[in-house]
């Protein structure tokens, strides 16, 4: 192995070892719904303008929440590929997604699989790559680790029937800890 890439993984353990603790703070902090005042306030509006209640939810509740988001994410990437050949954001002209196709890839990003048989850039629109394939992959992710503060609220706080709230997670987890992880991207 070259010298610069013992180098590369050195640096990338340091990093590693270094963004651990906060980045854990972080997650202990969200897990447990001990959030900064300001953030709290910043949320308050999205709460009252998608009709959440804040109130926490039992596991049916809970899974109710995630299998719906879910369900509802399928539905929408399925119909956008189905739909791109008619939408914006399609300079190349695509056509639309076979309906086979078009499932098989839109349960492929919501389970976070993103299984793909085709060559995306050849395949599929700018909005269909944007707002459909990209918004999964955060989607997916959020919800999975959603699931798993629930799963470490079962067992941390034992004899209580709820779980937390699934929305309010999934919105926390995106806006606060996987956009803040997104590295800026160069036009070039």
């Amino acid at each position: 192995m070259a010298a610069s890439s013992l180098y590369l993984i050195a640096l990338f353990m340091l990093v590693l070892m270094a963004a651990a603790q906060p980045l854990g703070t972080v997650l202990a902090a969200m897990t447990e719904g001990r959030l900064p005042r300001w953030l709290i306030q910043l949320e308050t509006p999205l709460w009252r303008l998608a009709g959440i209640r804040p109130q926490e939810m039992n596991w049916r509740q809970y899974l109710g929440a995630v299998i719906s988001l879910n369900f509802l994410g399928l539905l929408f990437l399925f119909a956008l590929l189905l739909g791109q050949g008619h939408l914006p954001p399609n300079p190349q002209h695509f056509p639309r997604l076979p309906w086979d196709l078009a499932l098989n890839t839109a349960v492929s990003f919501v389970t976070n699989t993103d299984w793909q048989v085709y060559a995306g850039e050849s395949t599929l629109s700018y909005l269909s790559q944007m707002a459909g394939l990209t918004v999964q992959n955060c989607l997916s992710a959020a919800t999975g680790i959603a699931v798993a503060f629930a799963l470490i609220r079962t067992f941390a706080r034992q004899g209580v029937s709820t779980l937390g709230n699934a929305w309010q997670d999934v919105t926390r987890i995106t806006l606060w800890l996987l956009l803040p992880l997104v590295p800026p991207t160069t036009a070039g």
